[in-house]
């Protein structure tokens, strides 16, 4: 079992009460393996570039990603809060929205469609490709020694189109991406009464 620095368990010591035990520990073991394998940000990349490779419960990292009981909601909502406190103390909380398109084919993506790809497209050339589409949420702060606004991200939440099987199977209906907004979370109050203070009382 791969162990820590005990500077990055510092660091992520307010995500463990989301996650059982073994799982956690684990968890932990694949964030610094994908820190250390940039390049391909995999699974089994992150694993064998902890020299995991070979790890007998090589199947156990992949169940806390499938199996394992955590919220990536609640994680999310733990990183924005520790995003706040060391970018915007004071002040407007600003929250930027993106969504994108991740490229991937396979019989068991039930929410792979068409869409626009703006990447490839032009004024005088529509595209479209087939993947999934991801909206991003992100943090922008001012960073200073980068003299620009930069965008944080904590939350990707999965966006099916329109057409998708089990949303039209329960009657859910589809909200389109221009009207969409992040849903407020109880004990994000403080965080959304600064942002509408950075409104101007619109």
């Amino acid at each position: 079992m791969f162990t820590p620095p005990a500077e990055v368990s510092a660091v992520l010591a307010a995500f463990a009460p989301l996650f059982t035990e073994p799982s956690w520990a684990r968890a932990q073991a694949l964030l610094c393996g994908v820190l250390l394998a940039p390049a391909n940000q995999t699974l089994t990349a992150a694993l064998r570039a902890l020299g995991l490779a070979d790890e007998p419960g090589f199947q156990n990292y992949h169940r806390v990603l499938n199996r394992a009981r955590w919220s990536a909601r609640q994680a999310a909502h733990h990183l924005l809060k520790l995003l706040v406190e060391a970018f915007v103390p004071a002040g407007p909380v600003i929250i930027g929205l993106d969504d994108t398109v991740e490229r991937r084919r396979g019989r068991k993506l039930t929410a792979r469609a068409i869409y626009y790809d703006a990447a490839r497209s032009s004024r005088s050339c529509f595209q479209k490709t087939s993947g999934l589409r991801w909206m991003n949420l992100a943090l922008l702060v001012p960073v200073r020694w980068a003299a620009r606004v930069w965008a944080l991200p904590f939350l990707t939440a999965l966006c099916p189109s329109e057409r998708y099987g089990p949303y039209v199977r329960r009657g859910r209906r589809h909200k389109p991406l221009a009207r969409a907004r992040p849903r407020p979370h109880r004990s994000s109050a403080p965080l959304a009464a600064r942002s509408d203070a950075g409104r101007g009382g619109r």
